[in-house]
This record gives C-alpha cells, sequence and structure tokens, in this order.
C-alpha cells in the first residue's frame, strides 16, 4: 500500500524559509512525476511545483526563485525548499505522486497535508 506523509510545516515569521518533506513508502514503480500543491482557506487547491521521473522542475509562476522542489531517490522522499515567505503562502501543503503502470493504468495518491503559516 502506497502512503505520502507530509512533514515541516509550521509557524514562521514574513521573510523566513521552511522545508516540506514527503516520504513515499510502499513499492512504487513508475512513478511518472511528483507535485506539491497547496490549499489556502476558502480558494481551490492549486499546483506549486511538480518534479518528472527525469528530474525536470516546473513553479507556479509566482513563485519561480522562492521555492524549490527536489527529491532523494535513495530515501524515497520528495523536498520543498520554501525561502522568503509571504502570508499569502499561508496553507496546507500536500504531496502527490502520479504513478504510470500502462497505457491505460495509473494512479494517483495524495498525502494528508501540512500546515504552513506565515505570520507578519
Amino acid at each position: 500500500q502506497v502512503q505520502l506523509a507530509e512533514s515541516g510545516g509550521a509557524l514562521v515569521q514574513v521573510g523566513g524559509s521552511l522545508r516540506l518533506t514527503c516520504v513515499v513508502s510502499g513499492s512504487v514503480p513508475g512513478i511518472e512525476f511528483m507535485t506539491w500543491y497547496r490549499e489556502a482557506s476558502g480558494k481551490q487547491r492549486e499546483l506549486v511545483a511538480k518534479i518528472t521521473k527525469t528530474g525536470v522542475t516546473t513553479y507556479a509562476d509566482s513563485l519561480k526563485g522562492r521555492f524549490t522542489i527536489s527529491r532523494d531517490d535513495a530515501k524515497n522522499t520528495l523536498y520543498l525548499q520554501m525561502e522568503k515567505l509571504k502570508s499569502e503562502d499561508t496553507g496546507v501543503y500536500y504531496c502527490n505522486l502520479k504513478q504510470v503502470i500502462s497505457m491505460n493504468e495509473g494512479y494517483s495518491y495524495w498525502g494528508q497535508g501540512t500546515q504552513v503559516t506565515v505570520s507578519t
């Protein structure tokens, strides 16, 4: 059974930094990409950053230069380094894994989320 567990969320002041971690447990062949999303109160969940199986990264335009996504395959861990945090970065951050088994079979897994609160 695949499980994703995020951690690292905290209360931090504007301008501060945090590193979020997502640990993947269980055997997961065929990982196509992994993504960080976030959801602010009263808003839709939005994509933050994505990293493909080949290491290609993409970011939400508004976050480029402040956030960095990376992974450690040996540890089955995904990271999100967040710098120069703003109050609008507040929200619950979720890790997502997209697994592709074949052309007609794929799965998407979510973690439970970790709360990031940026205070002024």
